[in-house]
């Protein structure tokens, strides 16, 4: 595909090729074109077609919680809330500062990709909301609040130790206090990986009782630990890797330490189904089961969520439609589950900055550097203050080494839009500022690009730089195009309604246990000098 850029008199031609990958084509139905609740009484999986990883989920009363691994992002560990399970909307967070986890998450390091916050676990006992969750250099960390919204208390540490994930606390009759958790690092003891130990827990919930460690499972990549205890037995919810893939898989046991009996509770199939596996177990007041879970294996949108019934078969909760052999399939369409009826909604996307504070469908990459940005200095806009990124010499992927790039998740479906108004006027030399996708794997921007007091438009991708236009208003409007292939296009307004198109297409791309991104940068690779003010963020996915 041939595409021209015209730059003032000069024109440049450039050729690209737009490659689809065979496995990104697999079930467009199932994987964007419809999606989560049908206003009909039922709904189609993936109910959140976006990334909402390492799942779990609760019920409260009338409400249902769940959370999401949120790796190098921040504010993290995401906080949802449903009325029906079908619905979903983002509430808050449970980690408001990265850098208490470790320096490495903040804006002056910026190396975890792939790693910070990892799986973790929500709970509701002695009148309040528990979650316990791993990294994988780090340890084990927890925190509290008596409202999932937040605040939750300061960011307590466990236990400092590397090679851990997947913890699950748990509330016993008596009041005593467990912790199932996966060693994935090499056990000279037994010689191993993926050990699943549990642990007791003093009373606050805050320190292990090492002494009290025990082995109670070992397999081939065995996490996505879960404990529950139904009818006075106690159920060790986890996954694992056998010759389909990852599965899911349930121990038994009238004795928290065993002996256990096992049984697998899905089949899977990671071209078709991309392996439902992380998750939580929850059951209604009518009897009905069901299992809110991500598919274990991502494509460009990252690991979406989807809600599946479950079948208590001989005491076993068996995941998805049950098969002769007992064991459960993918379910793509069901009823909803019979609660009461609620509106229809969308996971929340917009933002017009009016607020005090931003919405919870914002993440930054890494912990931001505070002083560089506000929503109070200009009243309904957000400013960002460029600054130098790290290493601002090497062009090479600089996207991911510059600091207060604010985020949010792709979602995956036939038509999404996005548009940005920024306001240009006061950038200066060296800065970049405008939109983005981005991943570990690549990156695309259109943007301001200022250099010698001209600014020009500027599309990159993976560090090469196109000139667009220059542009001499103080008002730019950006836009990014994208399908359910993950095939992005952007365009530009100087009007607010005329829009051009650049006629160039781009793949958006999964990395680092994460899917692609949109959101809006601003650096500068001179010196700390410069802003753009965002007058809104508008986001639609039909």
């Amino acid at each position: 595909m041939e595409y021209v850029l015209r730059t003032g008199k000069m024109k440049k031609v450039f050729s690209t090729l737009l490659f689809i990958p065979l496995f990104s084509l697999v079930g467009f139905a199932r994987f964007g074109e419809q999606w989560g609740d049908q206003g009909d009484g039922t709904y189609v999986n993936p109910v959140i077609p976006a990334d909402i990883s390492d799942i779990d989920a609760i019920r409260v009363g009338d409400d249902f919680y769940a959370i999401s691994s949120t790796m190098q992002m921040s504010p993290g560990m995401l906080v949802l809330h449903s009325k029906d399970l079908v619905n979903w909307e983002m509430i808050g967070h449970v980690v408001n500062d990265l850098a208490t986890i470790s320096p490495e998450l903040n804006w002056d390091r910026m190396n975890c990709y792939g790693k910070g916050i990892w799986a973790g676990s929500i709970r509701y006992y002695k009148d309040k909301f528990w979650v316990y969750f791993g990294t994988p250099d780090d340890g084990l960390f927890m925190s509290s609040a008596t409202d999932p919204a937040g605040p939750w208390e300061p960011l307590h540490q466990l236990w400092k130790v590397s090679g851990w994930n997947d913890c699950c606390s748990f509330c016993d009759d008596d009041g005593q206090l467990y912790l199932v958790t996966t060693n994935f690092g090499y056990d000279p003891k037994n010689g191993k990986h993926y050990n699943i130990h549990l642990f007791k827990m003093t009373p606050d919930g805050k320190n292990l009782i090492m002494e009290s460690d025990t082995i109670i499972y070992q397999a081939s990549g065995s996490e996505a630990n879960k404990l529950y205890k139904i009818d006075g037995v106690y159920y060790h919810f986890f996954s694992e890797v056998n010759h389909e893939g990852r599965v899911t898989m349930m121990q038994r046991s009238r004795n928290i330490y065993g002996p256990y009996e096992v049984k697998q509770l899905n089949h899977v199939n990671s071209s078709k189904d991309r392996e439902p596996n992380q998750g939580g177990l929850i059951g209604l007041d009518d009897g009905s089961w069901w299992f809110f879970t991500h598919h274990g294996t991502g494509a460009w949108e990252g690991r979406v969520a989807s809600l599946l019934p479950v079948h208590w078969v001989e005491g076993w909760p068996i995941i998805g439609q049950v098969g002769q052999d007992t064991i459960g399939n993918m379910v793509w369409t069901a009823e909803k589950p019979n609660l009461p009826s609620h509106n229809k909604t969308k996971i929340q996307t917009d933002d017009d900055f009016s607020g005090k504070k931003l919405l919870p469908q914002w993440e930054w990459n890494y912990q931001p550097r505070a002083d560089k940005w506000s929503l109070t200095e200009r009243k309904g806009f957000l400013r960002l203050y460029a600054y130098r990124p790290i290493r601002p010499e090497d062009n090479t992927n600089i996207l991911l080494r510059a600091g207060n790039t604010i985020t949010q998740r792709s979602i995956r479906s036939k038509a999404n839009v996005v548009t940005v108004k920024m306001d240009i006027s006061k950038t200066a030399d060296g800065q970049c500022a405008g939109l983005t996708h981005f991943s570990t794997t690549s990156h695309s921007t259109l943007g301001i690009k200022q250099e010698k007091g001209i600014k020009n438009l500027v599309y990159t991708v993976n560090g090469k730089d196109s000139i667009v236009s220059p542009v001499e208003q103080k008002n730019i409007w950006l836009q990014s195009s994208w399908d359910v292939r993950g095939v992005n296009t952007y365009s530009y307004s100087l009007d607010g309604k005329n829009f051009t198109p650049l006629n160039v297409f781009t793949r958006l791309t999964w990395g680092s246990y994460r899917g692609d991104r949109v959101g809006i940068y601003n650096y500068n690779t001179i010196e700390d000098k410069g802003f753009v003010d965002i007058d809104f963020f508008k986001y639609t996915s039909y």
